[in-house]
């Protein structure tokens, strides 16, 4: 249980990997979770349809945080126009319905809303924390500017907004490690590009962990990035998950194959970002995997 109040829970997105792992969380620590799904709602369901901009305003209203993390799988085809649109499209639609609802409460509860690492664009190897800007124009780049903007109305009103910058999180249960764990274990595997962009990453507890946290902590506002406190290299990253599944690594994926079989989402491999989650260090979240050997340990063990 929770040492925190019990706190009325709305969550949108509970349907998909970390949506299912943040409410059962959520509920052992306490909390009262209602689930916005697009079906007939059942008990602690509340239906919604966000391409038609309808949501139960008073299930809303009533919440203390509203916790959003709906959108289309980045999992697709990344040469598909339509895929590309409809990633942009279902971020911002459900956020700005939740945002304007939220703004339209007398008290405004809490947004707690998924965004994404992609946010900073490539820096290179220069230290980035939630403070540093935001530079090029990478699709997930852009995607992610319009999502946080999205949420504009809520902060607007008053309510108190945090912004989840989320890196890639790593599970054996969920991609990119599912694939990645099959592609070592052939002997597929191996750096990609020079090996020396900067790519972070978090276990799957430390960002359910964190996201709870964030939606606990009353003060908490603005971006958090969600990633463990040393980023790897994607050479480090290799190396690590080559040890841990007793595989070499010996291939290398040039830039230019990237490119050509990434399309728009090539950037995201290629560049470099090189994070720290200063507003969870800051506000006292003590991660449990705190770098690349943790976090693979972790996301690839069976429990």
């Amino acid at each position: 249980m929770s040492s925190s109040p019990r706190l009325s829970v709305v969550v949108a997105g509970s349907s998909g990997f970390l949506g299912r792992h943040l409410v059962g969380a959520l509920r052992d620590r306490g909390h009262e979770v209602t689930t916005l799904v697009r079906r007939e709602a059942g008990p602690g369901e509340s239906r919604w349809s966000p391409q038609d901009g309808e949501v139960d305003a008073a299930v809303v209203h009533a919440a203390d945080v509203v916790v959003n993390l709906a959108g289309a799988p980045l999992i697709g085809n990344p040469h598909s126009s339509t895929w590309a649109r409809e990633v942009r499209t279902s971020r911002i639609a459900t956020t700005s319905l939740l945002a304007r609802t939220i703004a339209a409460a007398e008290q405004p509860p809490a947004l707690v809303n998924a965004s994404g690492i992609s946010w900073y664009g490539d820096h290179g190897s220069a230290p980035l924390t939630e403070s540093s800007d935001t530079r090029g124009h990478a699709l997930l780049t852009r995607v992610c500017r319009e999502w946080e903007a999205a949420a504009q109305p809520a902060q607007d009103a008053g309510a108190r907004v945090v912004l989840l910058r989320t890196a890639p999180v790593q599970d054996r249960g969920n991609p990119p490690l599912q694939a990645q764990r099959l592609q070592f274990l052939a002997g597929l595997g191996g750096r990609i590009g020079s090996g020396r962009q900067h790519a972070p990453l978090i276990s799957l507890r430390d960002w359910v962990g964190g996201v709870t946290f964030l939606v606990e902590h009353p003060t908490a506002a603005g971006p958090a990035n969600l990633c463990a406190p040393h980023t790897p290299t994607n050479a480090e990253f290799t190396r690590a998950l080559a040890r841990r599944v007793h595989r070499p690594a010996l291939l290398l994926a040039p830039s230019p194959v990237i490119r050509l079989a990434a399309g728009p989402l090539a950037d995201e491999l290629l560049g470099s970002l090189n994070v720290a989650p200063r507003t969870l260090l800051d506000l006292g979240y003590a991660f449990a995997d705190t770098d690349v050997d943790a976090v693979l340990a972790t996301g690839l063990s069976c429990g």
